[in-house]
């Protein structure tokens, strides 16, 4: 808590204290943690790096961005798109950072291509501060299907990514595919959910955040595993499907396990931004959520749980 300049106010955010000693105040905070998010930049569409950025921010993180590319807006549903490679730029940035000093507490990546692979696996080895986590949302397929630009061999591509990462945050078709398997989107019970987060696990992730997941038609949801529990949470089906909705997911749950939230508390608290997001997004506006109507809710709820 920090005594604000206001009289009778005082700034509630977590990593500060204030200490009274008489009329003497004094404030100890912490240095913030940095994330470093890479994934593309769509200049239009609410997804993806223009998710990202602000809900990793409105958790209290610090949010760096490494551009994989630059769309001129995303690939769904609009009928043509411009696109910019910026694998080229990786390993300069990187040199730069080791130049500099700089390390990240955390790596959240999203969608990123083949030959990115290999740079982003470098900057997590060498721009890593003690400690730092690899956050990795295997953003390549939904609906049964690798999104358009993807070959058949892009998931064990991205297998790379996902091998030795603290949290990956795949969808039931994504899951599938990092392991060879067809996708299996409905009629599948417990048994089918925990082997596929088993197979994940063997993959080399050591926390599974499976989303998607549905037992009961009503009910849509998320299988949080650390490779000896899953434990479930459920929100209620919403009647609409939106693009973008798994990079707000994935950008909070960044954020809130930076904030140190467990894993299912994170994705319970994704899920919820989530789905307020979609209930605040007008039916005309077809292109992605408007998340940023959620944000106070999502303040609102870490101010919260910090006490």
């Amino acid at each position: 808590m920090i005594e604000s300049r206001r009289p009778g106010y005082r700034l509630d955010w977590a990593g500060c204290i204030t200490q009274k000693n008489n009329t003497t105040h004094h404030c100890i905070m912490e240095v913030p943690k940095r994330l470093l998010t890479i994934q593309d930049i769509s200049c239009v569409g609410q997804c993806s790096a223009t998710v990202a950025l602000p809900l990793v921010s409105a958790c209290g993180i610090e949010c760096a961005v490494l551009p994989s590319a630059v769309l001129s807006n995303h690939t769904g549903g609009f009928s043509a798109w411009t696109f910019h490679d910026l694998t080229g730029e990786m390993a300069p940035i990187e040199a730069e950072w080791i130049r500099q000093g700089l390390s990240f507490d955390a790596f959240y990546t999203g969608y990123v291509c083949e030959s990115q692979i290999a740079p982003i696996l470098s900057i997590m080895e060498h721009c890593a501060a003690p400690g730092a986590l690899r956050i990795v949302d295997p953003a390549m397929a939904d609906n049964g299907r690798l999104y358009s630009g993807f070959g058949p061999d892009f998931p064990s591509k991205m297998a790379r990514l996902c091998k030795g990462a603290d949290y990956i945050l795949p969808n039931l078709t994504e899951a599938a595919l990092l392991l060879g398997r067809e996708p299996v989107l409905e009629g599948y019970d417990k048994a089918f959910v925990e082997d596929t987060v088993a197979g994940l696990h063997a993959l080399g992730a050591k926390n599974v955040i499976l989303t998607g997941v549905s037992f009961d038609q009503a009910k849509l949801g998320t299988a949080v595993s650390d490779g000896t529990t899953v434990r479930y949470d459920f929100n209620p089906r919403l009647p609409r499907m939106a693009h973008g909705t798994g990079d707000v997911f994935a950008s909070v749950f960044a954020g809130a396990v930076l904030r140190g939230r467990d894993a299912l508390d994170s994705a319970a608290l994704a899920a919820d931004v989530v789905c307020a997001s979609i209930e605040a997004t007008p039916d005309e506006h077809w292109y992605g959520v408007c998340f940023e109507r959620a944000i106070p809710l999502l303040a609102d709820r870490l101010r919260q749980a910090a006490g």
